[in-house]
């Protein structure tokens, strides 16, 4: 179970994500070489000082974005539902399930996108990708309690975080939640895919 916050936790908490936020709907709006950090706290009412105390630079801000909106869920309350012999491979279907919800999948492939056409954000597209694959392993971990070795499930989360990839640059025929495809073009809906990509999982490749 994740520790409680205190309210200064909280707080800072809440002006990371609001800066962060900010930096990343100016970089949709205008791009990354059309605003500065001078927009951003203007934009949120902060000062340089504070958004200093929390980001380097403008590309870490837009970045952060996705670390807090991907924010690591309460295991007790994921896990909850599974049955006892429930294995890693199940929990991790549960936590893709409420994670990658369809709001976040599309801001993040608009996140793929500005990396596309920014260099200059290359290196945070990595960051983001690492801390969903570590927050999966270690929910992973608490759920197996020691039955599964580390490395499987460490094995587990770069499989399945690493098969989002290709979705998220169109390198796959694959609609994201709320996209229309054509039924005859081999297109699949993202839960086939997801059921798919878990089908190869649980039977070998």
């Amino acid at each position: 179970m994740n520790s409680k916050l205190t309210h200064r936790d909280k707080k800072k908490k809440a002006t990371a994500y609001a800066l962060a936020e900010a930096a990343f709907e100016l970089a949709l709006e205008h791009g990354m070489d059309c605003f500065i950090v001078d927009d951003i706290v203007q934009k949120t009412g902060f000062s340089r000082r504070t958004f200093a105390n929390y980001f380097s630079c403008k590309e870490e801000a837009v970045a952060t974005y996705f670390m807090g909106s991907a924010s690591k869920e309460d295991a007790e309350i994921l896990f909850a539902g599974l049955p006892p012999d429930a294995t890693p491979l199940d929990a991790l279907y549960n936590l893709l399930k409420v994670q990658l919800t369809s709001e976040f999948l599309h801001k993040l492939r608009q996140f793929v996108s500005l990396v596309d056409l920014n260099p200059s954000l290359e290196p945070y597209i990595l960051i983001v990708f690492r801390h969903l694959q570590i927050s999966a392993q270690e929910l992973l971990e608490q759920f197996s309690h020691g039955r599964y070795d580390d490395a499987y499930t460490h094995l587990l989360a770069g499989a399945a975080y690493g098969a989002f990839v290709p979705i998220l640059h169109g390198r796959l025929n694959v609609k994201l939640p709320g996209e229309r495809g054509d039924p005859d073009s081999g297109t699949l809906s993202f839960d086939q895919y997801v059921n798919l990509m878990f089908t190869y999982l649980r039977n070998g490749f």
